[in-house]
């Protein structure tokens, strides 16, 4: 249970807040590449041409959107430890939520990728002055706890994700997917009311003000000294696995279902309204599935971190994602069960970011903190931006079709195996106190 005071509470919530809505604007995209991507390339929805170009231009697009965000976590760390937590957490909310609004009105996809580089920098910035508040404002001895629930605020996005466009793509305009998905991407603008209201209650912590006063600017290229490239090293390889495995698979989510529901709409011989429907209702089910193995899997990096310690707990998550990654694409399962399979992939591979939020911080002295955690945590992105392209590449290679979807999937649960290889470079911070 977590033991924080009145304004702590505050604290972890605009925190988490901020959060939520970062994935909720940053994955709001996901959900409507079925339907905004041939609408704006003069395709038929739901045509194999259609199924193929989708795949194509969502892996191209997310490969782009990850790059930005690297892009924004590198720029807006620096900012951070620099000119303050609170300030940042509000530049960056704004940004990514009048990022992702303006693809409401796009007409051309050279205008949505615009549009996706601007909401990924706030994204990106927003991760790193979020965590290092809530790691600077906490006891010591509730780092890890608040740490975790921090990142709960993930799942709660894409279970936010999901409900808007079920509700608008999937019951209020279903008949009309090639308008719908304008009306689900202005939701992307609520973040930007939260982020007024987030400048009203928080100020700056007592840790970074002091830090602030007294130290030189914070300068990049100190994370690579040889007292801190350890730590720096520790942090790059656990972050870049992690987020090409996830990025690989999540990115892919409304695509699979959506594959899989146009197959079973053919052999049942559903018209278009009822296809629609059905896709919605599937994408929903496999990505709320995905959700709640996710929000479980960050819950228990708490007890693995305290218990087990740091290094054993990423050990653990690595090998059970390569294991539910390998079953899941790889067995001859039912449409229906290999969506249910999702839960042990979210479990695992979106679990394991439950860790991240109080793990980076840790490793990096406070003037450093969101630097040193927006970098090594940000510039995985750009490693990580070659698994959706990779995937959506062999995807649309293939025509769409949903076994060389799945086949590609597979391969990527070898990612974490390579992660199991590099263990020995973890550092363990369990029992340490945060430098200061």
């Amino acid at each position: 249970m977590l033991r924080l005071t009145r304004y702590q509470w505050i604290v972890l919530f605009a925190a988490w807040l901020g959060w939520g809505f970062d994935i909720f604007d940053g994955l709001l995209f996901n959900y409507v590449t079925p339907n905004a991507i041939p609408t704006l390339l003069g395709l038929t929805i739901g045509s194999p041409e259609a199924r193929a170009a989708t795949l194509y231009w969502t892996g191209l697009i997310t490969a782009i959107f990850l790059v930005g965000w690297a892009v924004g976590g590198i720029l807006f760390g620096p900012i951070s430890d620099r000119y303050g937590r609170k300030r940042v957490l509000l530049i960056t909310m704004v940004l990514y939520a009048v990022g992702t609004g303006l693809c409401a009105f796009v007409t051309s996809i050279e205008q949505l990728i615009v549009c996706r580089i601007i909401a990924s920098l706030g994204i990106g910035g927003e991760w790193a002055a979020g965590c290092a508040l809530v790691a600077e404002a906490v006891p010591e001895d509730q780092r890890v706890e608040a740490g975790a629930v921090l990142y709960t605020a993930a799942p709660f996005g894409l279970f936010l994700a999901t409900g808007i466009n079920a509700l608008i793509a999937g019951h209020f305009f279903a008949d009309v997917p090639e308008v719908s998905w304008r009306y689900v991407l202005i939701f992307g603008l609520i973040p930007a009311a939260f982020a007024f209201w987030i400048r009203t209650f928080i100020k700056e912590p007592e840790r970074w003000e002091s830090a602030a006063a007294c130290a030189a600017p914070p300068r990049l290229r100190e994370i690579f000294t040889p007292e801190i490239w350890p730590r720096t090293r520790s942090a790059l390889l656990m972050a870049m696995v992690a987020l090409l495995t996830w990025w690989s698979c999540n990115a892919f989510i409304p695509v699979v279902s959506a594959n899989l529901a146009q197959t079973e709409a053919l052999q049942l011989g559903l018209d278009k309204g009822a296809t629609s429907v059905l896709i919605e209702s599937w994408k929903t089910q496999a990505t709320a599935i995905f959700n709640t193995g996710g929000l479980i899997g960050t819950l228990l990096t708490i007890p693995l971190a305290k218990h087990w310690g740091r290094k054993p707990m990423f050990a653990t998550y690595l090998g059970l994602s390569a294991v539910s990654l390998l079953c899941t694409f790889g067995l001859d399962l039912p449409p229906q069960i290999r969506l249910y399979m999702y839960f042990f992939i979210g479990l695992t591979v979106f679990g394991i970011f439950g860790a991240f939020t109080f793990y980076l911080p840790e490793l990096f002295p406070t003037r450093l903190r969101a630097t040193g955690s927006g970098f090594t945590y940000n510039i995985g992105r750009v490693v990580a931006a070659g698994g959706p392209f990779f995937v959506g590449s062999v995807a649309a290679a293939g025509a769409g079709d949903t076994s060389v979807v799945l086949d590609t999937l597979f391969m990527v649960g070898f990612v974490p195996v390579l992660g199991l290889l590099c263990i020995g470079w973890v550092i363990e911070t369990r029992g340490q106190k945060i430098p200061d």
